[in-house]
């Protein structure tokens, strides 16, 4: 019974569409009608500018902070932070209050993950952020600090739920990229930028 309840609040919390709130709210400006259409923190980073970015990316992840704290209050298992912070990356992907298209789950799932493994968390940022500077595709950046994940658990020997999530995590963020991965294998993958408000009115 407490199970379902974690698993249903969670999703409601995952559901709340941070960038969709930050960017009509504080910026007058719908998200999903610019860039790539996305509400996650790269789409907001690219239309919106870096401060509503870094906004949408802590709210987001708090989201799975939440999740994973909602299991250990309500049932107090490794099970059930588990599950918490599953149905919050779910709700934040397909968001109820959005008709279910939603964001990628990368910063959701790195709220989670620093509740759970704050170790595995430093290095997968650190890899994330490297391959962001280089390469300038936030995409890939995500796609291979999502496969380090569960790597990363099994070198530090995680314990086995743990482990399992990482997997299941890695396949979430993998599984939502993969429009960017077709156009990253045909050269057409945008590059990250800072949006402005100007480059808001140009387009209008």
């Amino acid at each position: 019974m407490f199970y379902a309840l974690v698993a249903f609040l969670s999703y409601l919390i995952g559901s709340i569409p941070n960038g969709l709130i930050i960017g009509k709210n504080f910026c007058g400006v719908d998200i999903r009608q610019f860039g790539s259409k996305n509400i996650g923190a790269t789409n907001a980073f690219r239309v919106l500018g870096v401060k509503p970015a870094i906004a949408v990316l802590i709210t987001d992840a708090l989201k799975g902070i939440v999740g994973v704290y909602l299991g250990s209050y309500l049932v107090g298992t490794a099970q059930a932070e588990l599950v918490g912070g599953i149905f919050a990356i779910v709700g934040h992907n397909w968001p109820i209050f959005l008709k279910f298209k939603g964001g990628r789950g990368v910063a959701t799932g790195l709220g989670v993950i620093a509740i759970l493994v704050p170790k595995v968390t430093l290095i997968v940022f650190a890899v994330w952020l490297v391959v962001v500077l280089i390469t300038r595709y936030v995409s890939l950046a995500s796609i291979t600090a999502a496969f380090l994940v569960p790597v990363s658990m099994w070198l530090f020997n995680t314990q086995w739920e743990f482990f399992c999530f990482g997997i299941v995590a890695a396949l979430f963020v993998i599984f939502r990229h993969k429009p960017n991965i077709e156009r990253l294998l045909k050269g057409k993958e945008l590059k990250i930028k800072a949006g402005s408000k100007k480059d808001l009115m140009k387009k209008e």
